[in-house]
């Protein structure tokens, strides 16, 4: 197996990681965010309150895209696995 070959096989896994969690740590940052704004304008500074929302909105979005994100890992591990007499030369 190249260097090239390395280099491809670990920018894929990078970009399907970033791809497959983005949604994730972008619904907890927006939640995060309005919490904070939130928190703010009403001068209530809990450090805990933002974490119930953060919680259950990861989980809806891991709800509503699990499959979609399940599919991407696996489309990964398919290809890899595939291509595996590739890599042992």
């Amino acid at each position: 197996m190249t260097v090239d070959q390395v280099l491809q096989l670990a920018n894929e896994a990078l970009f399907t990681i970033i791809k497959t969690s983005a949604p994730l740590l972008l619904t907890s940052l927006v939640v995060g965010l309005l919490i904070s704004i939130f928190q703010t304008v009403t001068s209530i500074q809990e450090q805990t309150m933002t974490f119930v929302p953060k919680i259950l909105a990861v989980f809806l979005v891991m709800i509503v895209l699990g499959n979609w994100m399940i599919g991407n890992v696996t489309t990964m591990m398919i290809n890899m696995w595939s291509d595996f007499s590739v890599y042992i030369r």
